[in-house]
C-alpha cells in the first residue's frame, strides 16, 4: 500500500497524543524510531500487537528505540486503550488521517467478503536521521517484536 521506501526520509508529522501532548518526528531526533500504525483501538488483533511490543518495550529502549502507536482513533479511545493495558509509549490519535495519509497506510481493504477503506497494519522503524531503515508490511500480531528486531 504505502510507496514509501527503505532509504526514503520518513514524513514529518505532528500529531497530538492520547493526552493532547503535540507530537512530531522532531521529537525523535537522534534517536531510533518504532512508529507502528495499527487499525483500532481495543481490537483483538491490535491488542495482541501493542501488548506484544509494550511487553518488550524494555528491550526496544535498551537498544536505543522508542516506539509510538497510530490510529484514527480519538484521544478518549486512545486514552481508554493505554491506561487499560498500561502501555509505556505514547498512540497518536490521527483522526484527520493526516500522518496515516502521509505514511500510506490508508486504503481499500476486505474483510469477510465485504471491501471498505481502512488503515493497513504497517510498521515503520526510522533511524536517528529520520530515514526509514525497515517496513513491515505482514505484521505478525503475536511476533511483532521479533519481526522488528530480527
Amino acid at each position: 500500500m504505502t510507496t514509501l521506501k527503505i532509504g526514503d526520509a520518513a514524513p514529518v508529522f505532528n500529531c497530538l497524543d492520547e493526552k493532547g501532548n503535540s507530537i512530531s518526528l522532531d521529537n525523535y531526533k537522534g534517536k531510533k524510531l518504532v512508529l507502528f500504525f495499527y487499525p483500532k483501538a481495543s481490537t483483538p488483533g491490535c491488542t495482541v500487537e501493542a501488548c506484544n511490543l509494550s511487553d518488550n518495550y524494555s528491550r526496544f529502549t535498551a537498544l536505543g528505540y522508542d516506539v509510538l502507536g497510530v490510529s484514527a482513533d480519538s484521544a478518549k479511545r486512545q486514552s481508554n486503550f493505554k491506561e487499560k493495558y498500561k502501555f509505556p509509549y505514547p498512540l497518536l490519535a490521527d483522526e484527520d488521517k493526516t500522518v496515516i495519509t502521509a505514511f500510506g497506510v490508508w486504503g481499500p481493504k476486505k474483510f469477510m467478503g465485504k471491501e471498505y477503506d481502512g488503515i493497513h497494519r504497517t510498521t515503520f522503524v526510522i533511524d536517528e536521521r529520520g530515514l526509514i531503515e525497515d517496513i513491515i508490511l505482514k505484521v505478525k500480531t503475536k511476533e511483532h517484536t521479533a519481526q522488528i528486531l530480527k
